[in-house]
């Protein structure tokens, strides 16, 4: 066939179609068009016949009139139901210092927070405002501050540096950096894993997920290690008692076997961890459960407050709970923080098994080891230098002045290697504040003018296994102020994580802050970013502000 052939055999085609179109009746829209594929009835023109009809063809389309196509409009797709709950956070308040020199709060070394934000970026979507725990994006990252050096748990370190987004504020950063303990250091394991394995938990993000993350673990159990795997859907049983972790073939193929199914009684299962943790307990050793679920719990007791209740008195045994959660749709976010809080645990969401991996080996000693117990955190603001300030997050972590001092109040623990950041915003006396002073002069204490000490700061811990707390002190001088671009690495770099998480709230005291503020500062504060996790958030805010638009 010549190259003139297809040609014409083309021309002829779409006439015909052309012709059909104008002359033949409307086609009923349930008829369906048959395939040009399939079509067995019509001979193909041969190169002479096309050559013939050629002319009348193309004559035929230069007299038709062409009507404009259109491409249809593509049907919406309907929202997927989403039942995923989040606990509401309100913002901390500014505070002007005459009125209410003190803060204090207890630390939090939860990351889930962060991790549920990257999933719900990549899938397309900005979070709610309630996902977004500021505190928990600021602490997902690894900072290098120094290692305590005077036989303390920690070391603490504070710095000062002018706000980004406001240039009448000064941020105050305070950094905790936990000792670290090597893996083979860990005293002795007493692990339970307790799994949710009610039907929810059926998609590919969530067992799936759940199994290959928790054998990531198993790697790295020692001889002198117990793990036990407990499992609960409608019902509750043991699948696999004490084990030693050097039978790593039979704790895997115990957790190779879970299915899902049934409903979710979580209150019995978590009953039935603790129990199973009690007859396996080391003395001195880790005695921890990690209750890996989705959150939805909806057989038994399943109230979160009551929930609460029940953790916070087994707790008082020395076995800690920790969370980890799993999938979408109806992920329960607000009691899995919750629990883990009142457990003594910390709280993580695995999105893939990369983040699995950060927090179940890279991060294992920290996950599983704690270090110090309740720790909480108390600032005195000098009301001669510093007008007003502001916490940046931790807003479900706040507590009563005098709470400081109870030791019977629980508050966050540290484990191993643990890094701790927490951000005010600051009003220096000079500046112009966002609360007006009141009309009829102060309550407070006047305050030493004559002084360097903006403020002074207190912190309080017990020792594992004791029950009076120790005290630290150190006060915060004005000479600490370093302009921004001359702070170290770790403090520009959590500034800028604060800011996004503060613009992915609603951005109340940020200003015209935006996504692409918060990239650039972090883009020129990556530091030694080892695994990558900082160069993980340059994207994640280009995204954010893509999806902004």
């Amino acid at each position: 066939m010549s190259p003139t052939g297809p040609r014409l055999l083309l021309v002829v085609l779409i006439a015909a179609q052309l012709a059909a179109c104008s002359s033949s009746a409307p086609v009923a829209a349930t008829t369906p068009a048959e395939p040009l594929a399939e079509r067995t009835d019509v001979a193909p023109a041969t190169p002479a016949q096309a050559a013939a009809a050629a002319p009348q063809a193309v004559g035929k389309v230069a007299r038709m009139r062409v009507m404009p196509m259109h491409m249809p409009a593509p049907m919406p797709m309907p929202d997927q139901p989403s039942n995923e709950r989040y606990g509401q956070i309100s913002d901390n308040p500014i505070h002007r210092v005459a009125e209410a020199p003190v803060s204090t709060f207890s630390v939090d070394v939860d990351t889930g927070s962060y991790s549920n934000v990257r999933r719900l970026l990549n899938g397309g979507a900005l979070p709610p405002a309630d996902a977004v725990r500021v505190e928990e994006l600021i602490n997902y990252f690894p900072y290098d501050y120094a290692l305590p050096r005077d036989g303390r748990p920690f070391a603490v370190h504070t710095a000062l540096a002018p706000a980004p987004w406001n240039a009448q504020r000064v941020l105050l950063r305070v950094a905790i950096k936990g000792q670290d303990v090597a893996k083979q250091s860990l005293p002795p394991a007493n692990l339970v894993f307790l799994v949710d394995v009610s039907g929810s938990m059926e998609s590919a993000d969530k067992l799936p997920l759940l199994r290959s993350s928790l054998k990531l673990l198993v790697d790295q159990m020692r001889p002198v290690d117990r793990i036990s795997l407990v499992t609960y859907a409608g019902g509750t049983r043991v699948v696999l008692p004490p084990t030693s972790g050097a039978d790593k073939v039979a704790i895997k193929a115990a957790i190779d076997a879970l299915r899902a199914g049934g409903g979710t009684a979580g209150a019995s299962g978590i009953a039935l961890a603790y129990s199973a943790a009690q007859q396996s307990f080391i003395p001195d050793g880790i005695n921890r459960i990690l209750l890996a679920t989705d959150g939805d719990f909806n057989i038994g007791m399943t109230d979160t407050e009551q929930l609460k209740k029940m953790v916070e008195q087994q707790r008082r045994s020395g076995i800690s709970l920790s969370t980890l959660g799993f999938g979408t749709g109806n992920t329960n976010e607000a009691l899995m923080e919750q629990i883990a809080d009142v457990g003594d645990g910390a709280y993580s969401y695995v999105d893939n098994l990369m983040e699995g991996h950060k927090v179940l080996v890279s991060e294992m000693s920290s996950t599983l080891a704690t270090i110090a117990k309740d720790v909480k955190v108390q600032i005195e603001f000098n009301p001669a230098l510093v007008q007003e300030y502001r916490q940046i997050g931790y807003e479900n972590r706040q507590l009563r002045r005098e709470d400081f001092h109870n030791d019977k109040v629980d508050a966050g623990d540290i484990g191993a290697g643990h890094t701790v950041t927490a951000l005010y915003e600051l009003t220096l006396t000079g500046a112009r504040g966002a609360i007006d002073p009141l009309r009829y002069g102060s309550a407070g204490p006047a305050g030493d003018a004559h002084t360097t000490e903006l403020a002074h700061l207190r912190l309080r811990y017990k020792l594992p296994g004791r029950s009076a707390s120790e005290l630290m002190e150190t006060p915060i001088r004005h000479e600490a102020m370093r302009p921004l671009d001359q702070a170290d690495a770790e403090f520009r770099f959590a500034t800028a994580v604060a800011g996004f998480g503060q613009v992915l709230r609603g951005g109340r005291y940020t200003g015209d802050w935006t996504y692409a503020d918060a990239r650039a500062l972090a883009a020129g504060s990556l530091g030694h970013d080892r695994f990558g996790y900082r160069g993980e958030f340059l994207r994640l805010a280009g995204l954010a502000q893509a999806l902004a638009k």
